[in-house]
């Protein structure tokens, strides 16, 4: 049997004797001769990067670090707690090492794919990690530096910028041999284009290689850009492009008034909300009698189930018979059909509002969909529910009955084709079709859907069935 090779060692005492210095003689000698290669040994940094934790994520919030610099951490540990749109997520490492420095402190925001801490091999690299970071500080406050005094004073900027500029980028070469981190897209055109990205100069933010810079080290001339003049060229009465969303003015303050900036995510909720204007949505309302659910949910009460979980079953069993409700347009081309019926359900939680999602909603009994909604509820309300139990939303159901409000219209989400806004249950009078009067508890639901994929009798129709279910909610409980 092979013997099992022993551990590279560096050592001197290791090193075969052709590789050894033997003394200042056998020095003088090597340093006259022409060296073919030398063994270079690199202290092992590694960073840790704001990664993406949901598709919308553009930049993270540090809630705590878990590991304290000088800490010791195995791969897999939790280092950090990141806030991003939705949620506080744990934050592992991928390597054994020393929390050498921390570049972004609790309560800072770094973009995603931004350096937030250097990890070194062992105590000897912290050094030189410490060294690192000092220096990546150096740059990011060169990258930040205020304008000149001319501009503050009121006076027109020079003519060429880009000149003033200059400094900077030849400053910038220092590090690109070091550092060498490159967005995805980077890395593919580099790729493609066989450059090395050891040899480029980042210019994004931390010195990140972009694209741009890939394409200027290949030799590639960037596509020219668009002067400001020519998109004002139309005239004032020309008619927006479709799908282009007004900016709001920046209105002033109101003397007296506070100003307090978004959190995290309420700031991804106003986005999300100004993305939806660019949908042609339209809204259909509907009342149901609810006598029988009523006196269904009074049954499953005591077994814990919510009648926000009835609504959510009754939603998916109608989408099952209308799959065109639960597709999607995320191109502005084609149908997205999904293959699975997952129920988004509106929650709100301190300082913002979340979309908990019952996946594969048609499928489960009432009974496992409401432990299932306890335990997301619980999560959300703690802000640890992970990308997937938030993300996955084909339909959503957003529940304000419980308020007493009677009807409310609720905006679409990006990338879902409808949601539906259910208000209270009330006595009302009604008459049947012999013209007898009596007194039924009804609610109405508003459904609001995108008119590129679904249609009004396309909604109609799966409003009838869900109405059906409703009315004789018996098979609920199957």
């Amino acid at each position: 049997m092979a013997a099992t090779p022993a551990p590279l060692s560096l050592s001197a005492s290791t090193l075969p004797a052709r590789l050894r210095v033997a003394g200042p003689a056998a020095a003088a000698a090597a340093a006259g001769r022409p060296r073919r290669g030398r063994m270079v040994v690199r202290a092992k940094i590694r960073e840790i990067f704001m990664p993406a934790l949901s598709s919308t994520m553009t930049e993270g919030k540090i809630v705590s670090w878990t590991a304290a610099e000088g800490d010791r951490v195995n791969k897999g540990d939790a280092v950090v707690v990141v806030e991003s749109d939705k949620a506080d997520m744990d934050v592992e490492t991928f390597h054994d090492g020393i929390v050498a420095a921390v570049l972004v402190p609790a309560g800072e925001s770094a973009p995603v794919g931004a350096p937030i801490a250097l990890l070194a091999e062992s105590e000897e690299e912290v050094s030189l990690a410490v060294a690192k970071a000092q220096e990546l500080a150096k740059v990011g406050q060169t990258q930040q530096a205020p304008p000149p005094s001319a501009d503050a004073a009121g006076t027109p900027p020079p003519p060429s910028p880009p000149v003033a500029e200059a400094p900077v980028a030849a400053a910038a070469p220092v590090a690109a041999g070091t550092k060498g981190v490159a967005t995805p897209q980077a890395k593919k055109l580099a790729k493609q284009h066989r450059v090395d990205l050891a040899k480029v100069t980042g210019t994004g933010p931390y010195d990140r290689i972009t694209p741009e810079d890939v394409e200027a080290a290949a030799g590639i001339q960037p596509k020219p850009k668009v002067a400001p003049s020519a998109v004002a060229a139309p005239p004032p009465a020309a008619a927006p492009a479709v799908g282009a969303v007004p900016q709001a003015a920046v209105l002033p303050p109101v003397p007296g008034a506070t100003v307090v900036p978004f959190t995290t995510m309420q700031a991804a909720v106003s986005k999300n909300m100004v993305e939806s204007l660019t949908v042609p949505a339209f809204r259909v309302g509907y009342p149901i009698v609810t006598d029988k659910l009523d006196e269904l949910y009074e049954k499953v009460k005591p077994k814990g189930v919510t009648m926000t979980v009835l609504l959510a079953k009754a939603a998916a069993m109608a989408l099952a018979q209308h799959p065109v409700v639960n597709a999607s347009c995320r191109d502005g081309k084609s149908f997205t059909y999904n293959s699975n019926i997952n129920i988004a359900v509106a929650v709100a939680i301190d300082g913002g509002l979340i979309t908990p999602v019952l996946q594969d909603a048609d499928k489960l009994d009432i009974y496992l969909l409401s432990q299932n909604w306890k335990d997301l509820v619980k999560k959300a309300r703690a802000k640890q529910l992970q990308p997937n139990e938030y993300s996955s939303g084909t339909f959503t159901l957003s529940n304000l009955g419980m308020f007493g409000v009677d009807r409310f219209d609720a905006i679409l989400p990006p990338g879902q084709g409808a949601i539906m806004a259910v208000g209270a249950s009330k006595p009302t009078v009604v008459a049947d079709k012999d013209g007898f009067f009596s007194v039924k508890s009804k609610m109405l639901v508003n459904v609001t859907a995108d008119h590129r994929i679904v249609y009004g009798a396309d909604l109609a129709a799966f409003l009838q069935t869900f109405a059906k279910i409703i009315e004789d909610p018996e098979s609920l409980t199957l």
